[in-house]
């Protein structure tokens, strides 16, 4: 199954996607803009991970790729999954330079939000942003996300603690916003 938006395409984690995915998580500059700590990484440990991916019940991961063609250029995810509650953290990543700045970033968030709520019946979805990441600050603004609170001194980056914004977006709130952005139409 995919998961697909206007410019990509949500799909699983294949094995043939590794090196790529390898690439990136061993790059320091991408990992500055995003929540979460890495470490160099080993291809072994990258096929470990991919590997645990089918067992994994409470956080979904996909690659992102062009709707034109075919591209590896990121990924998404939908984490912290809670069945009972109905809720989860929405992320991605572009990994290809190239790319950013041109609404493929966006337009997978929009998927994914889609999904969780559309598809998986969510009540909510959770966003978490560090405090210097300009450009992801205001795109879940134009779609409906609330921030809703800081944490102050989350994160290490730079040489310098980060807060953490923290943003939600309500199954009303995702509707308001559908009806008044038009997204999908």
């Amino acid at each position: 199954m995919n998961i697909l938006g206007k410019l990509v395409r949500l799909r699983a984690v294949e094995e043939e996607d590794l090196p790529q995915l390898h690439e990136w998580a061993n790059d320091p500059e991408l990992w500055y803009d995003l929540v979460g700590w890495h470490f160099p990484y080993t291809m072994e440990s990258q096929r470990k991970w991919f590997l645990s991916l089918d067992a994994d019940q409470h956080n979904i991961r996909l690659a992102m790729e062009t709707l034109d063609g075919k591209k590896l250029i990121g990924t998404g995810s939908l984490t912290e999954i809670d069945w009972k509650d109905g809720r989860g953290i929405a992320g991605m990543m572009l990994g290809e330079r190239e790319t950013r700045g041109k609404g493929y970033g966006t337009d997978a968030l929009m998927a994914l939000v889609r999904y969780a709520f559309e598809e998986l019946r969510f009540a909510r979805v959770n966003g978490a942003i560090i405090a210097y990441n300009d450009a992801s600050l205001p795109i879940g603004a134009k779609f409906g996300f609330k921030d809703e609170g800081r944490r102050r001194n989350w994160f290490f980056r730079k040489g310098r603690h980060w807060d953490l914004v923290e943003t939600g977006i309500t199954r009303d709130d995702y509707i308001a916003a559908m009806a008044q952005t038009k997204y999908w139409e």
